[in-house]
């Protein structure tokens, strides 16, 4: 029985198209395949010899050759395998880039719309009021940020200054025996002056990185989030118009489809706007209230050090420092070491 099977699987046309790929048959053709796999020899231990050829050598063919083409054809099922994967990803980036162009295509049409007066916005008064109020504030405090950053660079030189005249008063101190004296006086008092200086300087740069914190990091954030907001107000207002113009078109079977989808991206526009909106709320009201506590010791401390200093009233300069945790650098702490310079 295994060899009238084998004998038939032997002589067996099988159809083929152009494309390399086996056309359908009937299932008796399927049956008998089957049937010669499961009841044939063991490829394994045996050889496999074609019917009517007649010579050992001519009709014995290796099963190390069948072998062979199991392992191609598993390859075969490899590569077919990575391709569909790669369609896959290459599916899912153009199923991306669609919605990206009809995301943006709705939003710019909506922006386009609102400028030229043909469309309404979704408009909240009172956060759009303090919205306006942090930009100017944001304005202002980064004015008083570059002011205050100048100031310090020209009080720097102004110390350094300082510093090299009462150095070069003890010099000429010692080098004059007749205006010993005179030197001397004012050797110490630009000394005096430069310690002082100094500890101005510390006051102010405390001063300069609490306001570049507050102004660049803090404001930053919140208007980072008014900006994510407003896109998503936009966005919110282009689904809507969209919905709106699809309900008051014709109600067939295939508007009704549109319609749904539209509510339903409709519906997860809304909550994002409302979400953000939330956000906003929330963030402004926390950056007013680190604002003032911030600024009113950062006032007080510029007033009382910038008052002390021109007063010329050096422990209420020293106590100043001291009430606001400002810490000074030791002299020449910013000079690199002999062996850094070595």
């Amino acid at each position: 029985m295994a060899d009238s099977f084998m004998g038939k699987a032997a002589t067996m046309e099988i159809p083929i198209n152009s494309n390399g790929e086996t056309l359908a048959e009937d299932d008796s053709l399927e049956q008998d395949l089957q049937q010669v796999m499961v009841s044939g020899p063991n490829l394994n231990e045996t050889s496999i010899v074609s019917g009517g050829y007649g010579g050992p050598a001519g009709g014995i063919i290796p099963t190390s050759s069948i072998k062979g083409s199991g392992m191609h054809h598993s390859n075969s099922n490899q590569n077919m395998s990575v391709e569909e994967a790669n369609r896959g990803v290459a599916v899912e980036k153009l199923d991306s880039v669609k919605k990206w162009g009809i995301n943006t295509y709705k939003c710019t049409k909506q922006m386009f719309s609102e400028r030229f007066g043909r469309g309404s916005r979704t408009v909240d008064l009172e956060l759009e009021a303090q919205i306006d109020v942090l930009r100017d504030t944001k304005r202002k405090y980064e004015s008083v940020l570059r002011l205050t950053s100048a100031l310090t660079s020209h009080f720097y030189n102004m110390v350094q200054t300082q510093q090299a005249l009462g150095d070069t008063f003890a010099d000429l101190s010692q080098k004059s025996p007749e205006l010993r004296d005179e030197f001397g006086y004012n050797a110490e008092t630009q000394k005096l002056l430069c310690r002082n200086g100094e500890a101005l300087l510390g006051a102010i740069n405390f001063f300069v990185s609490s306001i570049n914190t507050l102004v660049n990091k803090t404001m930053e954030d919140t208007l980072m989030t008014i900006k994510l907001y407003e896109a998503a107000r936009l966005e919110f207002d282009a689904y809507r118009a969209d919905l709106e113009e699809l309900s008051l078109g014709p109600r067939d079977a295939a508007t009704m489809v549109r319609i749904e989808v539209s509510q339903q991206q409709y519906q997860v526009q809304r909550d994002k706007y409302e979400r953000l909106r939330s956000d906003v709320t929330i963030k402004l009201k926390f950056l007013e209230e680190n604002k003032v506590k911030v600024m009113h010791k950062q006032l007080l401390l510029f007033h009382n050090a910038i008052s002390a200093y021109f007063a010329g009233n050096q422990q209420q300069l020293e106590q100043t420092l001291r009430q606001f945790n400002v810490k000074l650098k030791p002299p020449g702490s910013d000079k690199p070491s002999w062996l850094e310079e070595s």
